[in-house]
């Protein structure tokens, strides 16, 4: 995915995902998010291997494919996964499931190539709403995009579009939430839960009443049963840079390792992706590989895996959207991860 000066990346980064791996075709022209990176956290990552316990959990490291697209179109899963084998990936999330030049694949054949590199098919991102009626999203073509998932074994099958489908609104956000709630109900009737990946504007302010956050809708009107959160921990920073403050200038701080410590069942799933200060930015931060910006993941971390039954409640996926080198950001985002200890 390509950037300029001019572009929102992160409408960018989601009309890449259309056409990322082909499972996106026809996939849903989301809303305009804002977009880019995280905020005021930082202080001590703890790099290089030390005494202590491994901040992350055993068998939980996993990547989002995404990340890798120009691998998987060129040379194709099999030599994708044989990498993050050697990496010490445990997991993979899926954006599409094609592989370009590489030739077809089936969907059997997937999930047999992950299991046989040891990896574990967490997750898959798919378009909430298109235009097109038939198109893959979870709006059109539900049941297919059901089926799909349990072919390849998926225990969370999900959405990187943002609620936005019917506008920014309390009520427009309502009406989004049920939709969600259906499609975690019939996720739910499969073995599944249904998921949702924010980018910074989900933590905006509804139009109609400014005093109220959007993404706080979005958790007050959704079954907690039927529609879980995979926080993306970049852009989630990146939303607290952008809307502290409400549009008349008063304060309005939130905190977003406060959200899952609410409701850390509401978050199956994180995105670990990372960011250096940029203040500058009318985002905050600009995107980097893991380890290499001011996000403090080991407290990121330690703080949901400390909370009591949760140390092996959660998956974590590195994600970059557009690294310079794709398997030197997994190589390097893997160490890093590994390397992190904390004091028993």
């Amino acid at each position: 995915m390509s950037r300029t000066q001019h572009t929102d990346p992160e409408l960018a980064h989601r009309l890449s995902r259309r056409g990322m791996l082909g499972v996106a075709a026809g996939a849903t022209a989301a809303a305009l998010l804002g977009a880019a990176s995280p905020a005021t956290a930082a202080t001590t990552q703890t790099a290089g291997a030390g005494r202590g316990r491994p901040v992350l959990p055993p068998g939980r490291l996993g990547i989002q494919l995404y990340s890798l697209r120009d691998k998987v179109s060129t040379l194709g899963f099999a030599p994708v996964f044989a990498e993050l084998k050697k990496y010490g990936y445990d997991e993979v999330e899926f954006a599409g499931y094609t592989q370009g030049s590489a030739g077809p694949i089936t969907l059997a054949q997937l999930r047999r190539l992950a299991r046989d590199n040891g990896l574990n098919p967490i997750g898959s991102h798919v378009g909430y709403y298109a235009d097109d009626p038939n198109a893959y999203t979870f709006a059109q073509n539900l049941d297919k995009v059901l089926d799909d998932a349990q072919a390849l074994g998926l225990k969370h099958i999900g959405t990187a579009s943002g609620p936005f489908r019917y506008g920014s609104t309390v009520d427009a956000w309502k009406r989004a939430a049920e939709e969600f709630n259906t499609y975690g109900a019939a996720a739910r009737a499969r073995g599944m839960k249904f998921y949702q990946h924010n980018h910074s504007e989900e933590f905006s302010f509804a139009t109609d009443n400014p005093k109220v956050r959007l993404y706080d809708v979005l958790l007050a009107e959704t079954d907690p049963k039927l529609v879980y959160l995979e926080m993306d921990i970049f852009w989630a920073y990146s939303g607290q840079f952008r809307f502290s403050k409400r549009p008349d200038g008063t304060p309005a701080p939130f905190e977003p390792l406060d959200y899952v410590l609410r409701q850390p069942d509401r978050y199956p799933l994180f995105h670990v992706k990372d960011g250096v200060s940029d203040p500058g930015n009318q985002y905050g931060y600009r995107m980097t590989d893991v380890g290499d910006g001011d996000i403090d993941y080991q407290r990121f971390i330690s703080g949901v895996t400390r909370l009591h039954g949760h140390r092996l409640a959660h998956h974590w996926q590195a994600e970059h959207d557009n690294p310079t080198e794709s398997f030197t950001f997994a190589r390097r985002s893997s160490e890093y991860l590994h390397s992190l200890r904390e004091k028993c």
